[in-house]
């Protein structure tokens, strides 16, 4: 199992980028969040089989239709949620 902590920049927010992620997690059965930074970023944490992680990691490049992502930030953490939530801005 393995668990990432992920900061995505570029043009991230207005575009539906939490709702697409909400999905493609869900899809890949990795459990997590996601949320609006006030600095225009998206946060999330994905956790769940290394493959599917890494398959969200890989996907968060692309994001929406509208996205253009300029840097995915990525750290190891613990957190284990029990499913995947949209949390709000912070």
């Amino acid at each position: 199992m393995r668990g990432a902590h992920v900061v995505i920049t570029g043009r991230v927010q207005g575009v539906g980028f939490r709702y697409w992620v909400e999905a493609e997690a869900v899809l890949r059965g990795v459990t997590g969040w996601v949320r609006n930074r006030r600095d225009g970023s998206v946060e999330a944490v994905f956790f769940g089989e290394d493959d599917a992680v890494g398959a969200m990691l890989k996907a968060c490049w692309d994001g929406p239709d509208m996205a253009r992502v300029t840097a995915v930030v990525v750290s190891d953490t613990d957190d284990a949620p029990p499913d995947f939530q949209i949390r709000g801005t912070v």
